[in-house]
């Protein structure tokens, strides 16, 4: 499979004629090329996109919004082949492709083609001076969207819809380790015509794509997803250009389970937080705080419901856990596992490759619970970003706020207790841009997403994406009133 960079809706190679190969996690193997993009490559596309952009932004909201529901309504015919694709290239269970990531991202097709209909905007009377002040809300222009590889088309089609449904013209980066289902959204624009250049999807490097994405002049907003020390050099090169910025980052959640939970639910609950994805969400409960005279029966409970997880070919329906995204990522968190006896930290359960038949070059491993001494070792304080869960007992809500706080991130945090008054008191001083009471990765897109500290800056979501992508224009007018 040779994929192709998506511009003025046609498909061109990289003009430098350089690619770079695409693994399969689940086997280890290449089974495809992409463009390895840069500059020249991101200039076509900008040349293509600004010459789209008057036509775009002056097209009606219901013609934005049809165009929108054409795309999802082609995911949706197409979801297998999505699914698949997403599994192959990110080494998810297929039944996670195809029950979250791929009907989430035809959700955010159709949540903003509905949600576009519904931006309204503020006027003000101002009595005695006979004036009236109104303000509209203008597309930007040609923006930039850069997304992850954990959510592939989850996390793109979250930026590219509210971009599109505004009236900007979109140069989007997928990431180079899983681009194919950005390549397969790019063939349903070709398919259903998509106006030229409204679109443009271009593959490579974050070095090189990203950075110039990041610098060109005629890029006038950037939204990204991923690491914490790739959203600071982005801040720091956008910045002194004035762009604006949604950075959604990196995430060290707490998950807080008191006596007086419904422990069944929370149990079950805290081994999808802990391990769905194998770990590679930025919203996964990582540090699990429990209070004490509950802490020797959820030690033994978790530990019992975690061995049941069955890690294997993400292709397979009983699998629990696939393969992580590739062999770095993968060497990366087994360095962290083993640094555990250095922490004083105890390895409860799993923290060892796992050889599946068939598959012996995939990058498996088992999901992992390390007792930890205190929450000041990294492994409570870095983001690990795999199947690895931290556990510590806690004995008061002042000693786990100050636990949960503790860390350089914000992002989000879960809270068990049936007690209303402690679930809001804590709610209330959480450092989290996200908390669940009772619950976890419950969203409803009407709301606000991102986080506190580095864990990011602004929000995405409902009218606060569309907010972003728009400029706000106040228009004053004085009027004679006899």
């Amino acid at each position: 499979m040779q994929i192709e960079n998506y511009i003025d809706g046609a498909f061109y190679p990289p003009i430098q004629n350089e690619w770079l190969d695409n693994f399969n996690p689940s086997t280890g193997e290449v089974y495809g090329t992409i463009p390895s993009s840069n500059t020249p490559d991101v200039e076509k596309a900008v040349i293509a996109a600004e010459k789209a952009f008057p036509a775009w932004s002056n097209t009606s909201i219901e013609e934005r919004s049809a165009w929108l529901f054409k795309i999802a309504q082609a995911i949706e015919d197409k979801l297998e082949d999505f699914a698949l694709a997403e599994t192959i290239d990110n080494g998810k269970p297929i039944s996670l492709a195809k029950k979250v990531d791929i009907p989430r991202a035809i959700s955010n097709f159709r949540f903003y083609a509905n949600a576009i209909t519904q931006f309204s905007s503020n006027a003000h009377e101002t009595t005695g001076r006979n004036t009236i002040n109104f303000t509209l809300r203008k597309p930007i222009g040609v923006v930039g969207c850069i997304s992850p590889w954990n959510l592939p088309l989850y996390l793109f089609s979250w930026k590219i819809a509210p971009a599109l449904a505004a009236g900007n013209c979109v140069i989007a980066k997928p990431s180079e380790v899983t681009p194919m289902t950005a390549f397969l959204l790019a063939k349903i624009c070709q398919e259903i015509n998509l106006p030229k250049g409204v679109l443009n999807i271009i593959h490579g490097l974050g070095s090189q794509v990203g950075q110039s994405i990041t610098e060109h002049p005629k890029i006038k907003a950037i939204s990204f997803t991923g690491g914490t020390k790739t959203g600071e050099h982005i801040a720091r090169t956008a910045a002194p250009m004035f762009k604006k910025l949604s950075l959604e980052l990196g995430g060290k959640n707490p998950n807080i389970i008191f006596a007086d939970c419904d422990y069944d639910k929370m149990l079950e609950t805290t081994v999808k937080s802990s391990f769905a994805n194998q770990g590679q969400i930025c919203l996964c409960g990582s540090r699990i705080f429990i209070e004490k005279s509950i802490y020797t029966k959820f030690k033994t409970d978790f530990i019992e419901k975690v061995k049941q997880l069955k890690v294997g070919n993400p292709l397979a329906k009983d699998v629990s856990l696939g393969a992580l995204v590739s062999k770095s990522h993968l060497e990366k968190v087994e360095a962290y596992i083993k640094s555990a006896p250095k922490q004083q930290a105890n390895i409860l359960y799993g923290g060892k490759k796992v050889t599946v038949e068939g598959f012996e070059k995939g990058y498996y491993l088992e999901p992992t619970i390390i007792e930890v001494p205190s929450n000041q070792c990294a492994l409570n304080q870095e983001e690990i970003f795999g199947p690895v869960v931290t556990l510590l007992p806690f004995s008061s809500e002042e000693e786990v706020l100050s636990y949960a706080n503790d860390v350089r991130y914000g992002l989000s945090a879960s809270l068990w207790t049936t007690n209303i008054n402690r679930a809001m008191r804590l709610s209330n001083q959480l450092e989290a841009g996200i908390v669940w009471v009772n619950t976890w990765l419950n969203r409803d897109l009407r709301t606000p997403f991102g986080g506190m500290k580095d864990s990011g800056v602004g929000r995405e979501g409902g009218h606060y994406a569309l907010a972003f992508f728009t400029e706000p224009k106040n228009i004053c007018i004085q009027y004679t009133a006899n």
